[in-house]
């Protein structure tokens, strides 16, 4: 879908556009903040175990260790 420039369309396009967002917007269901950072917090401590960043990377299967270094002498 190409780009739109917002600057190049009259004011009854940009109205159109924002009420076609807004009716779109409408049918999302919502759920209170309090609710949801809950599920969020138990998504993220379930699966930290398993988290590389949380449980780091063993060294035979990490990618990105050092395979030689240079001496300078």
């Amino acid at each position: 879908m190409p780009a739109i420039n917002i600057e190049d369309l009259s004011e009854k396009d940009k109205l159109k556009m924002e009420v076609e967002q807004l009716r779109k917007e409408v049918k999302l269901e919502r759920q209170p903040v309090s609710k949801c950072s809950e599920e969020i917090k138990n998504y993220i401590e379930e699966r930290s175990g398993e988290d590389p960043l949380v449980k780091g990377i063993p060294e035979e299967k990490n990618p990105f260790k050092e395979k030689g270094g240079c001496v300078i002498s």
